[in-house]
């Protein structure tokens, strides 16, 4: 059995000093019970804990590690910029580079800014599209995730078309009154919301494939009838594609379902393992971003030469190597289909969602479509799942609300050792 010892003291030591001993929440499995791991170092497929474990890695520090860890070239593009400084505030022209590079992947956009997170991203695209269209309020998905702004940390109402709440306290409800949540997969309840706030409606933001209730897709006609919402009412269509962007697809969840949208944030792939964000649009829409126009957004970090050295040696690689996307897709699909007897042979619900090399597993007889159908699933299941395949030196999503993201080091030999894993594993549940 992996023993945790040293994870076990540090995790003690961190909660003296940082809230819940953890800077991120999900990093705490308070879903799955336990105690985190602390990592030393992670390289390739692999991460490696403070009690000398080794473990498989299914997460890919939530997506961004496409290529797998510490990636040779990446490193040391980031070990020669940083003897050149870290940080300046003042414009280079790796920016340029990387603008222009990304601008070449992604379809439909003319123009990028760099931010530094994601939350940052999706939070300056609402804030452009309230500037551009003159409108006040956005519709956002229940189980989609676009950061944690006050904009987005939103619960239903007691209707489709009512205003939602807050869910977090510091959350202010005027500031609820302008988030409008629908239903993932759900078009006609967007059509109720659109009619019931005429001319009110600055912008949808949508994951194009959801990556925080699992992985789900979108179904057949809905982004279809969002685009087509949009184009009718003057509504902007903003893409969260954080998780999918460079992933899916060089051009993302836009080139690889081909769907236009008006607005695109990215992150994670786009950073090179650096905290990296951004968001693109029309040079008509961009053109009202400061300082050219009247929306103000700033921040002294970002485009800072670190995060583009990695982030433009990231793209770069997978721009020349289109061929990381099929061994993606290949891997994950293997990876699926021997998932399935295993799970027939025991005889438990289940629901395998997967769109390239992202996948998730649900232990539910409902297909998962949105985030409803996502919490049928039997938590004390997904807990067993989880820890069964972690002693085992498999690190999957510590939530059932997860994707796995894969990363291209996984090596065949990697898939089969995680497939006789999940067989033992499946025994306990």
């Amino acid at each position: 059995m992996i023993q945790y010892q040293r994870s076990s003291a540090l995790f003690a030591k961190a909660k003296n000093v940082i809230p819940g001993g953890v800077n991120s929440p999900v990093r705490a499995f308070k879903a799955v019970g336990g105690t985190p791991i602390f990592l030393t170092h992670a390289k390739g497929a692999y991460l490696y804990d403070e009690d000398k474990n080794r473990y498989i890695d299914y997460i890919a520090s939530w997506g961004p590690m496409i290529l797998g860890h510490a990636h040779p070239q990446v490193v040391e593009a980031i070990q020669k910029r940083a003897e050149k400084g870290t940080s300046y505030g003042i414009p280079t022209a790796l920016e340029t580079q990387i603008a222009k590079q990304a601008l070449s992947m992604v379809p439909h956009m003319d123009q990028i800014r760099f931010v530094n997170s994601g939350t940052e991203a999706c939070m300056s695209a609402v804030r452009l599209a309230r500037g551009y269209t003159g409108r006040d309020k956005i519709i956002k998905f229940a189980g989609c995730y676009h950061g944690h702004a006050d904009a987005f940390l939103i619960q239903a109402g007691s209707g489709a078309v009512t205003f939602g709440s807050p869910n977090s306290p510091g959350v202010t409800a005027g500031t609820a009154q302008d988030t409008l949540l629908a239903q993932y997969n759900n078009l006609e309840q967007v059509k109720e919301i659109f009619a019931s706030n005429p001319e009110q409606i600055a912008a949808i933001i949508v994951e194009p494939v959801a990556g925080n209730m699992g992985c789900v897709l979108p179904k057949e006609g809905f982004l279809e009838g969002l685009r087509q919402l949009c184009d009718t009412h003057g509504t902007l269509l903003i893409f969260d594609e954080v998780m999918t962007g460079f992933r899916l697809a060089p051009g993302g969840a836009q080139e690889y379902l081909g769907i236009r949208a008006d607005m695109a944030t990215y992150g994670k792939v786009i950073g090179g393992g650096l905290p990296v964000g951004a968001f693109a649009a029309r040079k008509e829409i961009m053109q009202f971003l400061a300082p050219v126009g009247p929306v103000y957004q700033a921040g002294t970090l970002s485009g800072n030469p670190l995060a583009m050295t990695a982030g433009l040696t990231m793209l770069e690689l997978l721009a020349n190597h289109p061929e990381t996307y099929t061994s993606l897709d290949e891997k994950t699909a293997y990876l699926h289909q021997e998932m399935v007897p295993l799970l027939e042979q025991k005889g438990i619900p289940y629901q395998i969602n997967r769109l390239g090399s992202m996948i998730s597993l649900h232990f539910t007889d409902t297909p998962v479509v949105d985030f409803d159908s996502a919490a049928t699933g039997d938590n004390d299941n997904f807990k067993k799942y989880f820890h069964g395949m972690l002693q085992r030196g498999v690190y999957l999503p510590p939530s059932a609300f997860e994707s796995y993201f894969l990363n291209d080091a996984i090596s065949k030999k990697d898939l089969e050792y995680t497939l006789e894993v999940f067989n033992e594993t499946l025994k306990s549940l």
